[in-house]
């Protein structure tokens, strides 16, 4: 199964975020973010802030944003509305189903590892008829350490019964990245998000510079297959 970068890796395990990867959540985040500002602070919150903490754990944007409030309040409001809102809000990113369709005909080992809360996450899934499409499913509630821990992605493999250098992971933010280099996977960034709109390789540094930035989901299986 192909060639990444300098090394030859046999690619069999393609692990997904759903944020912003898999399904066009950012409406809901902006707008469920907009309405904890207005709640708490009366105004609205500044959108490159917003977008610079996407894929952060709530309760640490929460902090920054809102440090005279206690985060179990400020999470509150937040997630009061993103719940009444979300299903509706929601979209599959186009080529997703298709690519996912197609990752299952070829026989690969697909898993979903997010930092969404399980409730919302399988709200997702089932809206779109996604279950079919992954063998496993992990969320921030089944692990203790967030992402760019590696463990939410180890845990997946370990899972699936496969190894971190004959994987890939594909996702929108830094923290993403992150997870999987730490892992020793191979690291997709997807550009079809608003998180890292038109970023290139250089625009990262360390641990976060991604192996691959892909525009579409299509050009995933040009990487792996």
């Amino acid at each position: 199964m192909g060639q990444i970068n300098d090394k030859t890796k046999n690619i069999d395990t393609v692990v997904f975020d759903f944020d912003g990867t898999v399904m066009d959540t950012n409406q809901i985040i902006f707008n469920s973010w907009q309405h904890t500002f207005r709640t708490i602070l009366g105004h609205d919150g500044d959108m490159d802030a917003i977008l610079a903490s996407l894929g952060e754990p709530l309760e640490y944007s929460m902090e920054n944003f809102f440090p005279e409030i206690p985060v179990e309040e400020s999470i509150q409001v937040y997630r009061d509305y993103h719940r009444e809102k979300f299903y509706d809000t929601i979209e599959l990113f186009p080529g997703i189903e298709e690519l996912l369709e197609e990752l299952k005909q070829r026989g690969y080992k697909t898993g979903l590892a997010t930092s969404r809360l399980k409730v919302t996450t399988y709200q997702g899934l089932e809206k779109y008829d996604l279950f079919r499409f992954f063998d496993n499913i992990i969320t921030v509630e089944d692990v203790t350490k967030a992402k760019p821990d590696p463990e939410i992605l180890l845990t997946m493999l370990q899972k699936l019964k496969s190894q971190p250098q004959t994987s890939a992971m594909t996702g929108d933010t830094r923290l993403d990245i992150a997870c999987a280099n730490n892992a020793g996977a191979t690291s997709v960034l997807v550009g079809w998000s608003q998180a890292l709109a038109g970023k290139t390789k250089e625009d990262f540094t360390g641990n976060e510079v991604p192996d691959h930035i892909i525009q579409t989901p299509a050009e995933l299986l040009s990487i792996i297959g």
